[in-house]
């Protein structure tokens, strides 16, 4: 389940598609694009703390194109490898951990009126504690073998949450709108760890629920003969 709308998703993959064939026929590394994603996402983190909302905005949405780019680069140019997954979600995680930092030191340095200054920071860490559970549960439960891709609130849906109110509106009045943002981010991350413990839960439970053995009738070759009988 995803916020975004398919046809939304399907339509910017689709004019993302010439790029992913050029930086195939260029055979750029994915684990550079990787890189380069997550240093803009870095930056994104570091213009919200300074104050700039916009930018920084604008360097999240730039980070999502790079962010979509890696894993289809990798899979089109057969460069697909573990190392590359390792890396690329580790990267994610540090990209996560400096966007928020960096909006909890926009809120904590006057980014919101003085009463709300503690209350926005809480908001922040629930948000970004969240959002590690996520990947968490899903790396451990892929190291489970099992799958766990569920939940409403995944990576594009932060990224578009954050980067289009901010680069349109700004922070908003005493920063209500990005403080706002967040809080829906925050509300909507912690269902989605609900959901993958309860997705986890639901697939390990079916996994272990005993299965009636069928009673089959003795075949003759299991029945004892007359000789043995006598024998």
């Amino acid at each position: 389940m995803s916020l975004i709308p398919g046809p939304v998703r399907r339509g910017f993959e689709a004019l993302l598609a010439p790029v992913v064939d050029r930086l195939i026929a260029a055979n750029v590394n994915p684990n550079a694009i990787t890189t380069v994603g997550t240093l803009i996402v870095i930056g994104s983190g570091v213009a919200f703390g300074l104050g700039w909302v916009r930018p920084g905005g604008l360097l999240l949405l730039l980070s999502g194109i790079g962010d979509m780019l890696d894993g289809r680069v990798a899979r089109g140019g057969n460069a697909v490898s573990k190392f590359g997954a390792f890396y690329d979600s580790t990267l994610d995680r540090i990209g996560d951990a400096a966007l928020f930092s960096g909006i909890a030191v926009f809120f904590t340095v006057g980014g919101v009126s003085d009463s709300w200054r503690t209350p926005a920071l809480v908001i922040t860490l629930v948000a970004l504690s969240a959002v590690l559970v996520i990947s968490y549960a899903r790396a451990r439960a892929e190291g489970l073998g099992l799958d766990c891709k569920v939940g409403i609130a995944q990576r594009a849906e932060r990224i578009l949450g954050i980067g289009v109110p901010s680069v349109f509106v700004g922070a908003g009045p005493d920063g209500f709108l990005l403080l706002g943002v967040v809080t829906i981010l925050a509300l909507l991350a912690v269902i989605t760890v609900v959901q993958r413990i309860v997705h986890v839960r639901n697939v390990t439970r079916v996994a272990r629920r005993p299965t009636k053995a069928r009673l089959v009738a003795p075949t003759l070759a299991d029945t004892p003969s007359k000789e043995r009988i006598k024998k």
